[in-house]
């Protein structure tokens, strides 16, 4: 049973990957259109992931979650 997310069909996970990866091909075009630099923010996404990964929290996870209310998938809901 998937109680991740009762208000959105969207999980935590999700959200996070789809951000991390809007934010990857953007700044791999600007790369390529405007200026290599554009590369750190790619950098900058990774690390991020990286910290969800280490620690389960990233900024964006905690804006996600406090914002939205967006909840994880592996976490159980208390009702």
């Amino acid at each position: 049973m998937n109680t991740s997310c009762p208000t959105t069909g969207w999980p935590l996970e999700r959200a996070l990957f789809a951000m991390a990866g809007t934010v990857t091909l953007l700044s791999a075009a600007l790369a390529a259109v405007v200026s290599p630099w554009f590369l750190l923010l790619t950098a900058f996404v990774g690390v991020n992931q990286w910290l969800y990964v280490v620690a389960g929290a990233c900024p964006v996870s905690l804006v996600l979650t406090r914002v939205f209310g967006l909840l994880s998938a592996t976490k159980e809901v208390v009702r």
